[in-house]
C-alpha cells in the first residue's frame, strides 16, 4: 500500500500518466480499495510467456473478484450503498474480461505496479539533484514501451470488444432466422381449417412481434457496438501512427545520423537490436489491428445493417494499409554502408529522380558484378538479411563536370532493392534504400580527396535532404568537431585535438594571426577553402595537410601521441619562442608547414658560429618512408645533444621504451649485423642552413641504401669478399 500513497502525492504530468494507466480494463476504485492486497501479491513471480503458469493467474484472478466481493458486502449505509453496487460491478466486469486469459490480468497489474513505481521514482529523483533515472533507461525510451504498453491493452480490449460482436450478432443471426422460420410456419397455415389456423396463427404473430421487436432492438445494439468499435479503433491507430512517428522519424533518423558521424570516426551507431524489437512490435500491433479490422468487416458484409460504419471502416483499412507500408518501406535500411538484395549504382541525379518518383527507366551509372543475393533469415537474431561478399565494380559513368569541381568530388549512391509480400500475398512491397553517398576512385592517389568529400557529406548534411545536398559554407566550429571526430577516430585515441591546436588550425585555414578562440567562432569555412583552393605559397590544400598528419600519426606515431610527446600543432615562431626559454638541448616535436605528413625536432643550442648566442634549430622534416626505416624514438635516441622533452622531461623517460635494443649478438654464420644510426653535425655542418635547419636528404638517401642492402640474402651481400 505504500507504493499506492506516494502514487496519489504526484503532480502535474506524472500525476496524469499515472492516471492515464486505469480505465474499463482495470478501474482506478480497484487499485484504490485494494492497493494492500494488490501490493503483496506474487505478481513477479509469474512468467506471462509461460502457458502453464496460467493456473497461478486464474488463482490471482479469482482472489481479486474475491477481495472486491468482500470488500463490497463491508459497505454499510447511505453512503456504502452505490460503493457496493460498483465494486460488485467491477467484480463482474473484471471475471468476464479476464477469465477466458488470467495471464492478461497479470500483464496489466504487473505494468500498473511497475509504472507507478516508475513515476515515484523520477519524482524522487527530480527533487534529489543530479540523479538519474532508476534503471538508467533513458526516460525517451521508457515512454516509447509505455506506450507500447497502453497499445497492447488497447488492443486487447478491442479484440475482446469484437468478440462480443461477434457473438452478439451470430445469437442475432439465429433469431433472425427463429423469425424466418415462423414466418414460413404463418405461411403455410392456409392449408389447414380455419379453426385451428387462427389459434396457431394467434401464437405465431405473437411471437414475431415479439422477436421484431427484439431484432429492431438487436440491430440498433449491434450498429452501437460497429460504431464504438471502429472509434477504439480510430484512437488505436492513431497512437500507433504516432509510435511509429517517433520510431522512425525520430530513433531511426537519429541511427542514421549517427550511422553517418560513426563514417567520420564518431561513436559507433549501435546496433540495431533496440530499434529491430520496436518494429517488430509495431508489427505485430499493426497486424492485429488490420486483422481485427477485415474481421469487422467480414461481420458487416454477412449481417449488413445500414449506417454509417461501412464507410468508418473502409477509412480505417486504408489508414492501417498506409501504416503497414510506411513501416515496411521505412525500415528497409543499411546496417553496414554499404552494401545489403540487389545492388545498383546510382548518380546523384538519378537518385534525385528516384525520389522524386519519377520515372529511371532502370537506368544506372556503372556495372557492379555480382549485384543480387539472396537474403537468409538468421533464426538466432530474427533477422533477414543479405550479404554481397564478391561485389565489386566493374564499369562506372562518370557525368560532365563544371568549374573546378574534380572526380573525387562526384557523389553516386548504391542502390539496394527488393521485393516481398506479407499476409500470404495479401500485401506486396518494392523496397528501395539509398546507401550513404561513395565517391568511386581509380587510384590510391585519390583517396585523400575523396575522403574529404565522404568527410563532409557525413558531417553536414540535414536528415531528409534532397541527394546529396551539402552547404558549401559551415562554421568552423561545425569543421572543428568533424576533424576532432575524425582525429580521434584514425589515430584511435581519447587525446583528441586542444584549443590551442584548433587555434592553430584555424590560422592555417584562415592565413590569420590571432591567437584568440573567439575570434574564429562566428567564421566560415567554404568547401574550396577545405580541399580546393590551396594554402597560401603551398600546392596543397588544408584537408590535404591535416590528412597527411592523420596518416603520420596512425601508421608510425600514435604511442608519442597518446603519451603527450608530440605537441604538433605549433608554427616555427611558436616553436622557437617557447624553447628559448629552456635549457640547452630541449626539444619538442611539431608537424611541417611545408610538407604533408611531415614532424620535425625542434631544438634550443649554442650558435656554432657566435660564442655566447643561442638559436633554435629545425631539421628536415622526417615523412612516412622516413620511419618506415628507423623509429622516431630510435632517431632520438641517436642525437646526443637532444636532452630533454619541452617542458623538463629527460628523454629517456619518454622514448626508452619504444627505441629498438641494440643487436649485439651474431646472425646467421657468425656476422654482426651492423645498425643505421641517426647523426646530425652542428659545428660548421655545409648541411645547416640560415635559419638553422639541416637538408637531410643526403643522409637519408644513404640511410635507405644500407636498409635496401641489409635486406638482401646474407650469400648476396657478401659475395665475392672474404671472410
Amino acid at each position: 500500500m505504500a507504493l499506492w500513497i506516494q502514487a496519489q502525492q504526484l503532480q502535474g504530468d506524472a500525476l496524469l500518466q499515472m492516471q492515464s494507466l486505469y480505465g474499463q480494463h482495470f478501474p482506478i476504485e480497484v487499485r484504490h480499495y485494494l492497493a494492500q492486497w494488490l501490493e503483496a501479491q506474487p505478481w513477479d513471480a509469474i512468467d506471462l510467456e509461460n502457458q502453464q503458469e496460467e493456473f497461478k493467474a486464474k488463482r490471482l484472478l479469482d482472489g481479486l473478484i474475491q477481495e472486491l466481493q468482500k470488500k463490497a458486502e463491508h459497505q454499510m449505509g447511505e453512503d456504502g450503498f452505490l460503493l457496493k453496487i460498483k465494486l460488485g460491478h467491477y467484480a463482474t466486469q473484471l471475471k468476464s474480461s479476464y477469465d477466458p486469459c488470467p495471464l492478461e490480468l497479470v500483464r496489466c497489474v504487473k505494468h500498473i505496479l511497475y509504472t507507478e513505481q516508475r513515476l515515484v521514482q523520477e519524482a524522487s529523483n527530480a527533487s534529489s539533484p543530479g540523479s538519474g533515472p532508476v534503471d538508467g533507461t533513458p526516460q525517451k525510451y521508457q515512454q516509447i514501451n509505455q506506450t507500447f504498453e497502453e497499445l497492447r491493452v488497447m488492443t486487447q480490449d478491442t479484440e475482446n470488444d469484437l468478440r462480443k460482436l461477434q457473438h452478439s450478432q451470430e445469437y442475432f443471426i439465429i433469431q433472425y432466422q427463429e423469425s424466418l422460420r415462423i414466418q414460413a410456419q404463418l405461411s403455410s397455415l392456409a392449408s389447414i381449417p380455419p379453426a385451428e389456423r387462427v389459434q396457431r396463427e394467434s401464437g405465431l404473430q405473437s411471437r414475431k412481434s415479439t422477436l421484431e421487436v427484439w431484432l429492431t432492438r438487436e440491430a440498433n445494439t449491434l450498429q452501437k457496438y460497429r460504431q464504438e468499435l471502429a472509434e477504439k479503433h480510430q484512437r488505436t491507430l492513431a497512437l500507433l501512427r504516432k509510435q511509429q512517428t517517433v520510431i522512425i522519424d525520430d530513433e531511426l533518423i537519429q541511427w542514421k545520423r549517427r550511422q553517418q558521424l560513426a563514417g567520420n570516426g564518431g561513436p559507433s551507431e549501435g546496433g540495431l537490436d533496440i530499434l529491430q524489437a520496436w518494429c517488430e512490435k509495431l508489427a505485430d500491433m499493426i497486424w492485429q489491428n488490420r486483422q481485427q479490422i477485415r474481421r469487422v468487416e467480414h461481420l458487416t458484409q454477412q449481417l449488413p445493417i445500414p449506417g454509417p460504419t461501412e464507410e468508418l471502416l473502409t477509412e480505417l483499412n486504408g489508414i492501417v494499409t498506409d501504416i503497414i507500408s510506411a513501416l515496411v518501406t521505412s525500415t528497409f535500411i543499411i546496417e553496414k554502408q554499404p552494401p545489403q538484395v540487389k545492388a545498383t549504382i546510382i548518380s546523384e541525379q538519378q537518385a534525385k529522380a528516384l525520389l522524386k518518383n519519377e520515372n529511371t527507366r532502370n537506368d544506372s551509372s556503372g556495372e557492379i558484378l555480382n549485384n543480387n543475393c539472396v537474403m537468409e533469415y538468421h533464426q538466432t537474431t530474427g533477422t533477414l538479411s543479405a550479404h554481397f561478399r564478391t561485389m565489386s565494380l566493374k564499369r562506372i559513368k562518370r557525368s560532365d563536370r563544371r568549374g573546378a569541381e574534380s572526380v573525387t568530388e562526384e557523389k553516386f549512391t548504391v542502390l539496394f532493392e527488393s521485393q516481398f509480400s506479407v499476409g500470404g500475398n495479401e500485401l506486396v512491397f518494392h523496397v528501395k534504400t539509398l546507401s550513404l553517398p561513395v565517391v568511386v576512385i581509380v587510384h590510391g592517389s585519390q583517396d585523400n580527396n575523396a575522403t574529404a568529400t565522404v568527410l563532409w557529406d557525413n558531417a553536414f548534411s540535414e536528415p531528409g535532404r534532397v541527394p546529396f545536398v551539402v552547404p558549401d559554407k559551415v562554421l568552423w566550429p561545425q569543421l572543428c568537431e568533424a576533424l576532432n571526430m575524425k582525429y580521434k577516430s584514425e589515430v584511435q585515441s581519447d587525446r583528441g585535438l586542444s584549443e590551442d591546436n584548433l587555434v592553430f588550425l584555424a590560422q592555417k585555414a584562415f592565413s590569420s594571426s590571432s591567437n584568440n578562440p573567439e575570434d574564429y567562432c562566428n567564421m566560415t569555412i567554404s568547401w574550396s577553402q577545405f580541399n580546393r583552393e590551396s594554402l597560401p605559397g603551398r600546392n596543397f590544400t588544408f584537408w590535404q595537410w591535416f590528412d597527411g598528419v592523420i596518416e603520420l600519426m596512425k601508421k608510425h606515431l600514435k604511442s608519442h601521441w597518446n603519451d603527450g610527446a608530440i605537441l604538433g600543432f605549433l608554427n616555427k615562431q611558436q616553436a622557437q619562442d617557447m624553447l628559448m626559454s629552456k635549457p640547452n638541448g630541449t626539444f619538442l616535436l611539431r608537424f611541417s608547414d611545408s610538407e604533408i605528413g611531415g614532424i620535425t625536432i625542434a631544438w634550443v643550442a649554442e650558435n656554432p658560429n657566435k660564442a655566447g648566442e643561442r638559436m633554435v634549430w629545425n631539421l628536415m622534416p622526417f615523412t612516412t618512408k622516413d620511419f618506415s626505416i628507423r623509429s622516431l624514438a630510435d632517431r632520438i635516441s641517436d642525437l646526443n645533444h637532444l636532452l630533454f622533452l619541452y617542458p623538463n622531461q629527460p628523454k629517456e623517460e619518454v622514448f626508452s621504451r619504444y627505441c629498438t635494443p641494440p643487436n649485439s649478438k651474431a646472425v646467421g654464420d657468425g656476422y654482426v649485423k651492423p645498425e643505421i644510426k641517426q647523426v646530425v653535425k652542428v659545428e660548421n655542418d655545409p648541411m645547416l642552413d640560415t635559419e638553422g635547419e639541416f637538408d637531410l636528404e643526403e643522409t637519408m638517401d644513404m640511410a635507405r641504401q644500407v636498409e635496401e642492402f641489409l635486406r638482401q640474402p646474407m650469400e648476396t651481400q657478401w659475395s665475392g669478399q672474404q671472410s
